[in-house]
């Protein structure tokens, strides 16, 4: 495991990519929160995380790696496309995938509903180049406190991560639910 600063990750991404490629665990800011994600079309990887959070089986979201995705892959209608003009930001729309092979059936869990995500960030971009969705969720063990900072970054998933890409102490919220599968649009945090 590495811990990289924005410079060093960006001097290297196509390194750093390449174990994203090849089903590592990363964890990466974004502008709410740290994230631990992969690939999410690597189902292998995808549980990797499911272990590492020791979470049960309750569906991930992702981050997109562009609008133009989320309408190719996922069911948006015109309420969904309204929240959709918030994106970049700090939100993660709940909806219904179209293409059931754009993420491994494990980041859904069989309910082919899809948490998305563009943060304000520049990770971003890099999702963007990519050109895959990548797993987003907090870093923690399941039900424990989100990591803010490297020092309070639970051991075995430091352990079992590839790299992190650290920029010091994050203070936000996870970022705002917005369902759009409930007929209506709710928000929840």
């Amino acid at each position: 495991m590495t811990v990289l600063t924005k410079q060093q990750f960006v001097k290297n991404k196509k390194k750093y990519l390449s174990l994203i490629k090849k089903g590592r665990a990363c964890i990466y800011p974004t502008d709410t929160i740290y994230g631990i994600g992969c690939d999410a079309t690597n189902s292998k990887a995808v549980k990797h995380v499911y272990s590492l959070k020791k979470r049960k089986k309750k569906p991930l979201s992702v981050i997109a790696p562009s609008k133009k995705w989320i309408l190719e892959n996922c069911c948006v209608d015109a309420k969904a496309k309204k929240w959709m003009q918030k994106l970049p930001g700090k939100y993660t729309l709940i909806v219904r995938l179209k293409n059931r092979r754009a993420v491994s059936p494990f980041v859904h869990c069989g309910d082919y509903t899809l948490g998305v995500r563009i943060p304000k960030h520049w990770f971003s971009a890099v999702v963007k180049e990519y050109g895959k969705p990548i797993v987003t969720t907090s870093v923690n063990i399941s039900g424990k406190a989100s990591m803010t900072s490297l020092k309070d970054l639970h051991k075995t998933i430091k352990k079992q991560v590839a790299f992190i890409v650290y920029e010091g102490v994050k203070r936000a919220h996870p970022s705002i639910i917005v369902d759009c599968c409930a007929g209506k649009i709710k928000k929840r945090n």
